[in-house]
């Protein structure tokens, strides 16, 4: 963990609500110079407290109605089954986030997808197959309650 101070706080508590902020626009919002805030926010990327910039796409928007949880009960317990899954989760586009579990999972992976046939299509010819997998359970998602990938900064 790295030393961040109020000023910091301020910087990546404004970046979270948007990444296109200019220098002089984050100086106006936390109370320094452009020169300090551009300094910082290098400081901050350079010590990956910043891990990128990217565009938050709208799924719905590109034709993508469907976000289900699926949970994995692995084959094995083995070191040499769990890389075989976890290279399998990286090559699969359509899992957005995946977590190695305690309790009755192994893991739960978040999904988003067109619709059922491909949340099928999913489960019965990639997860299922997999050499790895022994149990697959899915729960297709009604209602978004609440989306957000922001930390909660406090100074």
């Amino acid at each position: 963990m790295i030393s961040t101070d109020a000023f910091d706080l301020k910087i990546l508590a404004a970046l979270q609500g948007d990444g296109r902020l200019t220098n002089q626009q984050l100086a106006d919002l936390v109370g320094l110079s452009a020169s300090q805030c551009s300094r910082r926010r290098m400081r901050l990327e350079e010590e990956k407290v910043i891990a990128g910039y990217h565009a938050d796409l709208a799924g719905e928007a590109l034709g993508f109605h469907l976000i289900a949880f699926v949970q994995i009960t692995l084959a094995t317990h083995s070191p040499d089954n769990a890389k075989k899954f976890r290279d399998l989760v990286n090559r699969v586009d359509d899992i957005q986030e995946a977590y190695s579990l305690t309790g009755d999972a192994d893991y739960v992976l978040k999904v988003v997808l067109r619709d059922l046939k491909d949340l099928s299509d999913l489960v019965n010819n990639v997860l299922m197959p997999h050499q790895s997998v022994a149990h697959v359970r899915s729960s297709v998602v009604l209602d978004r309650l609440k989306e957000s990938a922001k930390l909660p900064l406090r100074g």
